[in-house]
């Protein structure tokens, strides 16, 4: 295969020669970063668990405010990891290190308003997810504590968007390993008191959290300033653009939690046998899509170097092996929800539930191939950029999607076996779009790009 056309850094990248080594190197360290995380939230509920049901709902309450808050501004990573990756491609590290300046800049400001903002709001947002007295007190006391952390948040998903961007997928691995751990040292600490230190209970757990993301922020900003420098010059339309990507990542996901909101409405609405079986699979869902995001995640950084180095032949073949890896994991992940039903019903499902829970399980089973389509052409589309087409898709098929439930809530024939297939359509919808925006590239895609005349005959080699 002709490379000379290209930057000297994309015709060696080891991806040219080792394609599929390259994609699984560069997801497993991803992968075991991202389950970090939900296992120290097990860790913190322990921890509180022990005092009693009213500081555990109080965590949940703050939790589930603050984790909802930070997500709206995930843009901050996604975004800084493809315009690095793309800058990197085109080997202009001084534009590389103009996104990571600002994305961190856009930290600290936002991070700031988070904290002016949400103090005096903690209050009502815990009463509006139902807490009041004692429960809202402590959620609120959680709450104050944690958003002291705010900018470190908002900083460490930015340098990690940078770290993967730069195709770096072990340092926020070992960050991540590390502030975590910290997290779990001072919950033991701080939850419950030792020797001289006080036991502060919740506001422990929002102490340990805080000090953890700080840390770690700390470390991983001080990293990403040592290989790129802080840039001479900031650029705001270069900041606008970061926004105009929230602006689309914050509507296709909000589109997307509605939808599964709606449908967890329509199952519990069903009776509780349903709403339990659906949150059996629910959960089992959310947890098959860690493996998904690692490879989506690795998808964006590949396509997004090659995309930004003018080589979308490279750029499409990344798209095909993280395709084919996830489609594998997703029949991995199929067939151990089809022979392990009996099993996984028993440890998750009460008995009562059973009946219903067989038929819709084994629905999430079979799409499960497909759903992994689904997150990995994400990640593809991430890489270039084409964050208005993944918002477009997403507006089709939630609308389908919910009018399709209303419906058959309407119907008065409801069933959680119905409620599945419709889920199945709306995954379908978004996979479908997905592909087709690589195969054959549809609309003004990036993958249509006319490539140069010495790389005809490299596409047929």
């Amino acid at each position: 295969m002709q490379t000379s056309q290209y930057p000297a850094t994309a015709a060696r990248h080891p991806f040219v020669s080792r394609p599929h080594r390259t994609v699984l190197a560069l997801s497993v360290p991803v992968l075991v970063s991202l389950i970090a995380e939900p296992l120290t939230g097990l860790v913190d509920t322990a921890f509180v668990a022990q005092l009693g049901a009213v500081p555990l709902a109080a965590l949940g309450v703050g939790t589930a405010a603050l984790t909802s808050i930070f997500w709206i501004f995930n843009f901050l990573g996604i975004g800084s990891q493809t315009e690095v990756a793309q800058a990197l491609g085109r080997e202009r590290p001084e534009r590389a290190a103009r996104v990571a300046g600002l994305a961190f800049v856009l930290s600290l400001l936002f991070g700031g308003a988070l904290i002016l903002v949400g103090y005096p709001a903690a209050g009502w947002i815990s009463g509006l997810l139902g807490a009041d007295g004692v429960v809202r007190d402590n959620a609120v006391a959680y709450m104050n504590v944690r958003l002291l952390g705010a900018p470190a948040v908002l900083a460490l998903l930015s340098a990690f968007g940078v770290l993967r961007g730069q195709q770096d997928m072990r340092t926020p691995l070992w960050i991540a390993v590390a502030l975590n751990a910290l997290n779990i040292v001072l919950d033991a600490l701080l939850v419950r008191g030792w020797g001289p230190i006080p036991a502060f209970g919740v506001a422990g757990v929002a102490a340990a959290s805080t000090v953890s993301q700080w840390a770690g922020a700390l470390w991983a900003v001080t990293l990403v300033l040592r290989r790129l420098g802080w840039p001479h010059a900031l650029r705001v339309r270069e900041a606008g653009r970061l926004l105009r990507v929230g602006g689309d990542l914050f509507l296709r996901t909000g589109l997307l939690t509605f939808f599964l909101l709606l449908a967890t409405r329509t199952a519990t609405l069903l009776g509780p046998e349903s709403g339990a079986a659906h949150q059996a699979i629910r959960q089992f869902w959310i947890f098959a899509a860690l493996g998904l995001d690692a490879l989506a995640i690795t998808a964006q950084s590949l396509v997004g170097f090659f995309i930004g180095a003018g080589w979308v032949v490279q750029a499409r073949r990344v798209a095909a092996v993280a395709s084919l890896w996830g489609i594998l994991l997703g029949v991995l992940l199929g067939s151990v929800m089809w022979f392990g039903r009996t099993w996984i019903a028993a440890l998750l499902v009460p008995a009562s539930a059973q009946p219903v829970f067989f038929s819709a399980w084994l629905l999430a089973a079979v799409i499960q191939p497909v759903n992994a389509l689904a997150f990995v052409t994400d990640g593809i589309h991430w890489g270039t950029g084409d964050f208005r087409y993944l918002r477009n898709v997403m507006v089709v098929a939630t609308g389908a999607g919910a009018v399709a439930l209303l419906v058959l809530e309407g119907s008065g024939a409801a069933t959680l076996f119905g409620v599945w297939l419709i889920s199945n359509l709306w995954i379908a919808v978004r996979s479908t779009f997905g592909v087709l925006r690589v195969w054959p590239a549809i609309g003004d895609s990036p993958f249509r790009v006319v490539l140069p005349a010495r790389s005809v005959g490299a596409i047929g080699r």
